[in-house]
């Protein structure tokens, strides 16, 4: 597109408008397009004139080089679509496909810079069939639109101009259709747009449903749920179903009533146009006639094809409205106009922070935190479920900012940093690594593209994953989906090597050694050290082992700090931290 980004002019409740934006840097190849259409179909109108041309000359026995004109010239008319139809084919297909191109790329950026509340809100199946199914109707009812547009009012235009210079007084006929057509349109519209909207809202439920159940799969086949979680898919097919039937009704309904009226009126003309020649009325000839009613026939058959747009149409302009939900969501990160961060210490204060969550804003899931960490200091959050350990860090990684209260980074008010530019300083490591498809080398350099194999190699042997590598097969094995041919620990250290990797200023380890087995948590927790050497860390675990090293640890409960202080001090001080050291594992 122009230097402006698409989604800042978006207009979803716009649609049309919307749509002409979308084209505006392809009225060039969309004028040619256009052009080469218009002469490549212009067999369609000129072959009737020809035709009853043919039909004279054998009527009124005419020289036969009058027919070896016409002949020569339908051959030209032909052999021309050829070469028109390949230029038209290019210019639109170039046309529709940039198009398709900038609309998902805007939709992928939109998605990158919404909000993580927002993505906790929206399910990942709805927002994938935006950018597959979406997309894909916006682009095919274009180019059915063109296409068929371009037949319709070209044979209408050629039609129309050829009838008013050798049968004028038969314009009024074809003037019925214009009316009709348009009454048509106005019938069903509504009910067209209602049923479009109501099956793309199924559809979006669907696939939300989709990837909900490719998730729940070990879960399902592990509990014998299958049935069960067939029958909820079931549910949601049926109803894609029913309002797939309840379009296509309508949509039958619209193109059978088109086709029935454009019939008539083929036959009336016909009927017509012989009676004017048998009695005389005004001069009409045998091959005029045949003229007529082909050029009715191709009226009718135009202003069908017009009709028959109407759902695609609609079709298209519901999607642009449902794309519209994405690109036109408030629910931004904004960086824009904010001070780079160009290094980082990594010293972070909490100064009486609260925060509380859209969907329940009178309660808080942080409230009046004050937390001074030093930099290269390592704080363990611990505390029951709710008590708000994932909301500070989410908090720290930005994802989240203080509803009152604020975050001092290195004594700069974080509300006042472009985000993006401190995220170069900040490594993550989940309870669940996320990994990708692709061979090891993508996966620890993800982000970081110009390392060299040796560097990859040293943060693989400090994060103890060199080993497993080497034996898959070095750094270009393929590690497949999720990283689905790896253990759980192996792909907790291939993330840490990742981290490793970005030499980050500021940690979050979320859960990160939770889900893992005794000797591979020994591994990690020895990577892990070597990660968390001279960085500021944040860690939330529920595992002693993970904790008890920390500088400090704070006990949260119902979104407040409760406890402060070193391992061997609050166990001593047989407070909050005491009580939950005396359970076992610490509630994560």
């Amino acid at each position: 597109m122009t230097g402006e980004l698409l989604e800042d002019r978006y207009q979803g409740g716009r649609p049309l408008r919307t749509l002409a934006y979308l084209f505006t840097g392809q009225r060039r190849r969309l004028l040619v397009a256009a052009v080469a259409f218009a002469f490549k179909h212009s067999p369609v109108w000129i072959m009737p004139v020809l035709t009853a041309e043919v039909i004279d000359i054998v009527v009124e026995h005419r020289p036969l080089r009058d027919l070896w004109w016409a002949a020569a010239l339908m051959a030209l008319f032909i052999g021309q679509n050829y070469p028109l139809s390949v230029l038209f084919i290019r210019q639109l297909s170039l046309s529709v496909r940039t198009v398709e191109t900038n609309l998902r790329m805007a939709l992928c950026r939109r998605l990158q810079e919404l909000s993580i509340g927002y993505h906790r809100r929206i399910s990942a199946g709805v927002l994938q069939a935006k950018i597959v199914r979406d997309v894909e109707n916006v682009v095919e009812s274009t180019r059915q639109t063109f296409d068929s547009g371009m037949a319709a009012v070209t044979t209408l235009a050629g039609a129309i101009v050829i009838t008013a210079v050798r049968v004028p007084e038969f314009l009024p006929v074809f003037a019925v259709a214009v009316p009709a057509s348009a009454l048509l349109v106005v019938a069903m519209r509504r009910r067209m747009t209602a049923r479009n909207a109501a099956f793309r809202a199924q559809v979006e439920q669907m696939s939300a449903r989709v990837s909900e159940m490719t998730h729940l799969i070990p879960i399902t086949r592990a509990h014998a749920l299958e049935t069960d979680e067939l029958d909820r898919m079931d549910r949601s097919l049926v109803g894609v179903r029913e309002a797939g039937i309840r379009l296509d009704v309508v949509n039958g309904k619209f193109g059978a009533l088109a086709w029935i009226t454009f019939q008539l009126l083929s036959v009336a003309c016909l009927v017509g146009a012989a009676w004017v020649a048998w009695t005389g009325v005004f001069a009409v000839s045998p091959g005029d006639v045949v003229m007529l009613s082909s050029y009715f026939m191709a009226l009718t058959g135009s202003v069908t094809a017009l009709l028959s747009l109407a759902p695609v149409v609609t079709k298209g302009l519901e999607s642009i409205r449902s794309m519209g939900e994405v690109l036109t969501e408030p629910d931004l990160e904004r960086n824009a106009g904010k001070a780079e961060v160009a290094d980082v210490a990594g010293a972070v204060r909490f100064e009486d922070v609260r925060f509380a969550y859209d969907d329940a804003p009178d309660e808080h899931a942080v409230d009046g935190l004050t937390l001074d960490v030093a930099a290269g200091e390592t704080v363990a959050l611990v505390g029951p479920s709710g008590s708000g350990k994932s909301t500070v860090l989410n908090m720290v990684i930005g994802f989240l900012a203080p509803t009152q209260g604020r975050i001092l980074l290195d004594g700069r008010d974080m509300a006042g940093l472009d985000l993006r530019t401190y995220r170069r300083f900040l490594a993550v490591v989940p309870q669940e690594s996320l990994l990708f498809e692709g061979s090891v080398r993508a996966n620890v350099t993800y982000g970081s593209p110009d390392l060299s194999d040796d560097a990859v190699r040293a943060a693989l042997r400090d994060a103890n994953a060199l080993e497993f590598v080497d034996a898959m097969g070095g750094l270009d094995a393929v590690i497949g989906e999720r990283g689905a041919r790896l253990s759980g620990g192996q792909r907790q250290r291939l993330a840490i090597a990742r981290a490793l990797v970005r030499d980050p200023r500021v940690l979050v380890l979320d859960e990160a050694t939770s889900a893992l087995d005794t000797a591979s948590e020994r591994l990690v927790q020895e990577a892990l050290a070597r990660l968390m050497k001279g960085r500021t860390t944040f860690v939330v675990a529920h595992r002693l082992t993970t904790i008890q090293g920390a500088d400090r640890i704070a006990v949260m409960r119902d979104g407040r700090l409760v406890e402060i202080g070193a391992h061997e001090e609050l166990v001593a001080r047989g407070g909050a931290y005491a009580q939950l050291h005396a359970m076992g594992p610490l509630a994560g």
